[in-house]
């Protein structure tokens, strides 16, 4: 049976490209691959992809010259968890608080690892995770 290797893509949905953009590249730091009137692409450790989608403008079908992309959106809060190294959890609170961004919950798995939950500004639920809480992580 064939088997998947690994998420490439998560999207999240949001109102404000502008707000958004700035604090995925400046709380965050994220790289920029790609930036649209309706998407901003972010790489995630040279490993994934994070996809922010305006809010409503990518519920049509997209025709593109190589192909097209059915039409998708989404509502209310999602979650999404970024891997960082338990040596970096400190320095990561201390920038979030840094910029403002309150931590909302804390998390100490039994298999070890850790997690920090936050919020992005369109009220998206942030995680950042070390090592230690699922088998391959």
């Amino acid at each position: 049976m064939p088997r998947l290797n690994r998420i490439i893509e998560t999207a999240l949905y949001v109102d404000d490209l502008d707000r958004t953009r700035t604090f995925y590249e400046t709380v965050l730091e994220l790289h920029a691959l790609l930036r649209t009137r309706t998407l901003l692409a972010y790489d995630v450790g040279g490993v994934g992809v994070l996809l922010l989608f305006k809010r409503g403008e990518s519920r049509q079908t997209q025709s593109l010259p190589n192909g097209t992309i059915p039409g998708h959106d989404g509502r209310g809060p999602i979650h999404i968890c970024f891997a960082i190294e338990e040596a970096e959890l400190a320095a990561w609170e201390m920038r979030l608080e840094e910029h403002g961004v309150p931590i909302e919950g804390r998390m100490q798995w039994e298999r070890g690892g850790k997690s920090l939950y936050f919020r992005d500004p369109d009220e998206n639920l942030l995680e950042l995770m070390t090592p230690g809480n699922w088998p391959g992580y």
